[in-house]
């Protein structure tokens, strides 16, 4: 069955002045309780979450004491929540893990990646060095699961598989938290090797919703996500990295919007003060989109401070560039796709 989902024009690629291509955006602000409080296009038709399922991916270990157990602080939280750019930073403070765990490199089985960040990934080949699972961006992830697993007493042999004892416990809580059930069509296998679930953005954005006001969830689902917020927001390089939307994001309103880009052109905050989530999906998945619809549509929130979004001024207007690096156009939101007013008092 053809994929049914519908979204308006949003975000506009310009080359010169003329409009050279316009990206369609669906996206949905909830309250904790499910309530609507926007939608834009079709909200009730699943997607995968991709990687901003990673906060829930998280609370589960957190949940179940692996932070204790480990030694685990914000630095290594925030990275198991993160999509990161490989990094040296990023990749000493999964090494670090595994070896308090007793793993090995090898045992990560997200695959290889090169470094996100091209000055990283320029300093390995100067150095004459070959990436490593350690800089794959879903690596703190998969180290996060595995320390999961040593602490369920369970093998890491399998720990991607929906049957193993870690990831029961994710699906259980990413269930309860939806209010979701996660099977068929709607399980299937992310990029880098473990279960991805697919949800609507209604409730996406009721789930970021709980995890912004933790309410209507009990009170371990409650206390992880708050550990879990709080490491986002503390340590926001570790989620992403040098000139990241969701770094930028965090820091720029001082982890008061906690945020997380998914592959595909999801995108899903939780707006701390206001108790609200936000899910939001580019439709043909190109992420250059992204940034530039979140941050009109947390401005129409009132979730962006002034000083917050001139911080986050690169990510509003995207220069486009040709191979020579002359600026040649911009990718931003276009005006009137949002609503005017959007009631805040739910």
């Amino acid at each position: 069955m053809f994929w049914e989902l519908a979204g308006v024009p949003a975000v506009a690629v310009r080359r010169g002045t003329r409009v050279e291509s316009v990206h369609h955006v669906a996206a949905c602000v909830a309250s904790a309780d499910g309530t609507i409080v926007e939608k834009i296009g079709t909200i009730e038709t699943p997607v995968f979450l991709r990687s901003s399922a990673k906060p829930f991916i998280a609370a589960a270990a957190v949940r179940a004491g692996v932070l204790e157990a480990f030694g685990f602080g914000d630095r290594e939280l925030a990275v198991m929540c993160a999509s990161h750019n490989g990094e040296p930073g990023h990749t000493e403070v999964v090494a670090a893990m595994l070896e308090r765990i007793g793993a090995r490199v090898d045992d990560l089985r997200c695959g290889v990646q090169t470094p996100a960040y091209e000055p990283a990934a320029a300093a390995l080949a100067a150095r004459g060095e070959a990436p490593t699972q350690l800089n794959h961006n879903c690596s703190g992830k998969h180290a996060g699961i595995l320390a999961f697993a040593k602490l369920l007493g369970a093998p890491f042999e399998g720990y991607l598989e929906p049957s193993h004892p870690a990831q029961r416990e994710i699906l259980a809580l990413c269930e309860r938290v939806s209010d979701d059930t996660f099977d068929g069509d709607k399980l299937a296998v992310d990029g880098c090797g473990i279960p991805v679930y697919a949800t609507t953005l209604r409730n996406a954005a009721m789930s970021f919703a709980r995890f912004a006001s933790l309410e209507h969830l009990d009170d371990d689902d409650a206390a992880a996500l708050a550990r879990v917020a709080a490491a986002m927001a503390n340590e926001p390089w570790y989620v992403a990295g040098t000139g990241r939307f969701d770094t930028d994001l965090m820091r720029a309103t001082h982890g008061r919007v906690v945020g997380k880009a998914g592959a595909e052109a999801v995108h899903c905050d939780a707006l701390l003060d206001a108790g609200l989530g936000v899910a939001l999906k580019v439709l043909d998945g190109t992420r250059r989109a992204a940034p530039p619809a979140t941050i009109a549509l947390l401005d129409r929130l009132r979730a962006l401070e002034p000083d917050a979004r001139a911080a986050l001024e690169p990510h509003v207007r995207v220069a486009v560039r040709n191979v020579a690096g002359r600026v040649v156009g911009d990718v931003a939101a276009l005006d009137g796709w949002l609503p005017q007013e959007i009631a805040l008092d739910v």
